[in-house]
């Protein structure tokens, strides 16, 4: 097909799957000449007493919207696909699509699942320990539920794998580094697809630019992009580094991490689970991770959390746009950056004098797409990202390489 116009393009349906430590997000999508979302869902509180289930269109029509119990990923991947089939033909999917949280130094690109390459990621898993096994047990269900689709892995980390050598270094001496002891970076779909849509409604000169993006919601990281690639980001080795998150800990020295194991008796076990699970805004607050939630309470545990997660983001922004030389572009996306114009606010007006922001605080209250005035040096925006939509442009690209073989597997 790849031989093929454009305008010839055949037409399937390309299913995305992205397994959270404890969620599950499912995208159907038409694929031919345009990439095409007709079909969204999500399975939340997977593990706990109760989960919830929900389904709707392209046009926002609930399809279903129930309580369930599901276990674990498999269980709750085997009840979406059953109520799916209600609605779709789950057996005219060509390909289904995985957002898988680290590729290591190997995988920077989509990858078609083989046996070598599910193994080669179950390696991976000391790396992303709160999301590949999940990633995987998703990799399994789905296949065992759609035998004859095409699957096909697209990797976090690998927007970021052409970074500088400084940026990918850990400060370790080269003896203890290796090809996994090394910063990779996350949340590389979500940066992948702010940069194509800014190419798509901006041009591609406008692509180009230096662009700071702040992917802000329950998992938090900032890039700075230039020419379309990663210059430095504020995760690492880890998705525990950079800015505070929901749950994880953020930027810790790691002094006090010896300290506390060496000195404080902390189990390595206990540690991790605190680093992971009961740090950030909600270790912070004691209240809450949810930044929806701790913006409506009056408590002022909330405000001193959110007030620290300002600050942090705001030293990381002045970090990574030093490392561009400047910053034409600043872009805030995610459940936090999208929605919470106080969080905007925050990072964004101290910095105004410094690199020649004019914030525009109306625009942002109202929830606008631009929240620059005109005479702002640099434009900044809020943009919803779409890591569904990209990992279903890479499955078109997958088909459209290898027709001979999709074709003679969905006969």
């Amino acid at each position: 097909m790849s031989a093929l116009d454009t305008s010839q393009r055949e037409s399937h349906r390309v299913l995305t799957v992205n397994s959270g430590s404890s969620s599950l997000k499912i995208a159907l999508f038409r694929v031919g000449n345009d990439v095409v979302k007709t079909m969204s869902g999500a399975v939340t509180g997977i593990g706990a007493s109760e989960a919830r289930m929900s389904a709707e269109t392209a046009y926002g029509d609930t399809l279903w919207d129930e309580r369930t119990c599901c276990i674990n990923h498999p269980v709750a991947l085997e009840t979406f696909f059953h109520e799916m089939a209600a609605h779709v033909d789950l057996g005219g999917i060509s390909a289904v699509g995985h957002r898988v949280m680290h590729g290591g130094p190997d995988y920077t690109t989509a990858q078609r699942l083989t046996p070598r390459v599910e193994a080669d990621l179950r390696e991976l898993i000391p790396l992303a320990p709160l999301h590949m096994p999940a990633n995987l047990d998703g990799i399994v269900a789905t296949r065992l539920r759609l035998p004859n689709a095409m699957q096909y892995a697209c990797f976090d980390t690998g927007f970021h794998a052409d970074m500088p050598i400084a940026a990918q270094r850990t400060g370790l001496p080269p003896a203890m580094e290796d090809r996994y002891v090394r910063r990779f970076g996350f949340h590389g779909l979500s940066y992948a697809f702010i940069v194509s849509d800014l190419a798509a409604r901006a041009g591609e000169a406008m692509s180009r630019q230096r662009l700071l993006v702040a992917h802000l919601g329950a998992g938090a990281s900032m890039a700075s992009i230039e020419n379309g690639q990663t210059i430095d980001t504020s995760t690492g080795f880890s998705a525990l580094a950079g800015l505070p998150m929901a749950t994880r800990s953020g930027d810790v020295d790691p002094g006090l991490l010896l300290y506390l194991i060496l000195e404080k008796g902390w189990a390595p076990s206990v540690l991790h689970d605190q680093l992971y699970h009961g740090a950030g805004l909600l270790g912070l607050s004691g209240l809450s991770g949810d930044v929806k939630t701790l913006l409506k309470t009056d408590d002022p545990r909330a405000s001193d959390a959110l007030a620290q997660f300002a600050y942090q983001a705001r030293k990381q922004a002045g970090a990574l746009i030093t490392a561009m030389g400047g910053v034409d572009r600043i872009i805030f996306t995610g459940g936090v950056g999208e929605h919470a114009p106080s969080i905007r606010a925050a990072i964004c007006e101290p910095l105004s004098d410094l690199y020649g922001i004019n914030f525009d605080t109306r625009a942002n209250d109202r929830g606008e797409t631009c929240i620059s005035k005109p005479d702002s040096s640099v434009i900044v925006e809020t943009v919803h990202t779409d890591e569904a939509m990209m990992i279903a442009r890479y499955g078109r690209a997958m088909l459209e390489a290898t027709p001979v073989q999709i074709e003679r597997r969905v006969s």
